[in-house]
């Protein structure tokens, strides 16, 4: 379905109509999820793409605001929830606008120690919150779980990338003892995309989609999508992750970039060259 701004400037006139004189920009987004617009100066307008997408709607607005109160950054807060309709038929939000910009692979901010510290700083207070009732994340599973799947990616990656030295980082991750503890509360996709920075520090995180209880190892994924070797150093001692936390944290950036560059390479050049760009900071 193609999401036209005519088309959402009609969602907003009909189902928000104290918003109907607001300008509707489309946001230059890489993601595949949802459809961004920014409606007026200080909301943005989110139409889940799929319905896997749509399913977070619900989720977003019921923790958002509880999670919010106990974040040391700012995240989108849900203002308004749309209803399916002809025009459109999921449900879609309205939240708060957060300033900032995504910060790209290998630029100044992922060699800043200040955003490594920030980063652990939000991870951990997110940890800290009160788990009781909360759904598991999008990626709950156990890592080794992810085993088919990611050898298939491999498979089908054999020709742009070196094929035994991923799959010894593989290996690698999947023989660090497996995660046994209580479940915490993560973000579930502290990617680029999913964060916002300003002169190398953080100043908000956004997408809460995949949130829930899971392996604190998920959200270091993003020593490795948001930061390089020096910063990622940071960022370990901050999160005082130990070595199996750690090794998981490397197996799930690499899972996930692996199926990425395998699903994307084609599709989302950006999304490709971010996947990229992380397994090459793995195996390297």
């Amino acid at each position: 379905m193609i999401i036209e701004p005519s088309l959402v400037r009609g969602l907003i006139a009909a189902q928000f109509p104290q918003w109907a004189d607001l300008p509707v920009e489309a946001v230059d987004a890489s993601g595949t999820a949802n459809a961004i617009y920014r409606l007026g100066v200080d909301k943005t307008v989110r139409l889940p793409r799929t319905e896997g997408s749509a399913a977070d709607v619900a989720t977003e607005h019921h923790w958002l605001p509880l999670l919010a109160a106990r974040l040391p950054f700012p995240v989108p807060l849900p203002l308004a929830q749309g209803v399916p309709g002809e025009a459109f038929p999921r449900p879609w939000s309205v939240c708060t606008w957060l300033d900032g910009t995504n910060p790209r692979p290998g630029d100044a901010s992922s060699a800043s120690d200040l955003l490594a510290a920030d980063l652990a700083e939000f991870v951990l207070a997110l940890r800290r919150i009160d788990p009781a009732d909360a759904p598991p994340a999008h990626r709950s599973e156990p890592l080794a779980s992810r085993d088919p799947a990611t050898r298939e990616a491999l498979a089908a990656l054999g020709g742009v990338l070196d094929r035994e030295k991923t799959t010894a980082a593989w290996n690698e991750a999947l023989a660090a003892p497996p995660f046994t503890a209580r479940p915490v509360w993560v973000h579930g996709d502290l990617q680029p995309g999913n964060v916002l920075v300003a002169e190398d520090r953080l100043t908000a995180v956004i997408d809460f989609g995949c949130t829930g209880l899971a392996d604190p190892a998920v959200d270091l994924i993003a020593a490795w999508y948001l930061l390089t070797a020096g910063a990622r150093k940071t960022f370990r001692t901050a999160v005082a992750a130990d070595d199996a936390t750690w090794t998981r944290g490397r197996g799930w950036a690499l899972s996930i970039a692996l199926l990425e560059l395998a699903h994307y390479r084609e599709a989302n050049p950006v999304m490709a060259r971010i996947a990229g760009h992380v397994i090459d900071e793995i195996v390297t």
